[in-house]
């Protein structure tokens, strides 16, 4: 994936209120951030925010951090925030493999990934997100009852994820490979819906979703 570079996109991010440059010296503290004791859920590869600006909008006692790698993408969920009077949504700028190092075990209700970069060569297995190698990140920041929920329209990749959970600690309690085949279900209610989602689903791409938690 090619992503286009936006000049001056690291700096206003990193001058923006609502990034959180600083995130490891708010591992286990990151109530002090949102000023209450409300569930914190993140998003992994946050694209440029949609679903978990929608979330935030309609959840307002829930607080979510949305985790980006690209400023050139993060930059439009910053900008959008400035429109949104809510004070349940930051962002952070960093690599997922940093994940332990932002929040303390037991500190994150629910972990979201949509629509997550396939890596499609085997020798690069390890840096996809649904693998063992980041499902072992998972649990050491995942509260006991916590949650990870995964979307995406890449069939290998789903059939691979489904494989690696159960060489971890979770399990999947809930899964389909045609989400909005059957609106009525229950892993498709209250869905919000991601700008490759929209897109995909468009030209008739089915949605692959699991939902996991520990075994």
């Amino acid at each position: 994936m090619r992503l286009r570079n936006v000049r001056g996109s690291r700096e206003a991010i990193a001058d923006s209120e609502f990034t959180i440059n600083d995130f490891k010296e708010y591992k286990g503290k990151w109530r002090e951030i949102f000023g209450n004791d409300n569930p914190i859920r993140i998003e992994i590869g946050m694209g440029k925010g949609k679903f978990i600006t929608e979330m935030a909008m309609n959840n307002p006692d829930i607080n979510y951090i949305g985790i980006e790698k690209y400023s050139s993408v993060l930059i439009r969920a910053v900008e959008k925030r400035r429109e949104l009077e809510i004070d349940n949504l930051f962002f952070i700028r960093m690599d997922a493999v940093e994940i332990e190092d932002a929040f303390e075990k037991g500190e994150i209700d629910r972990i979201y990934l949509n629509f997550s970069d396939p890596w499609p060569k085997d020798r690069h297995a390890k840096r996809r997100l649904t693998s063992r190698q980041f499902f072992e990140r998972y649990d050491k920041i995942l509260k006991d009852d916590g949650i990870i929920e995964f979307k995406t329209d890449n069939k290998d990749l789903f059939d691979f994820s489904l494989e690696e959970v159960k060489e971890t600690k979770f399990k999947v309690i809930n899964y389909t490979y045609d989400l909005h085949g059957d609106t009525d279900a229950e892993i498709y209610r209250g869905n919000v819906t991601t700008e490759y989602e929209d897109k995909f689903v468009e030209k008739g791409n089915k949605i692959c979703k699991l939902v996991a938690t520990r075994a």
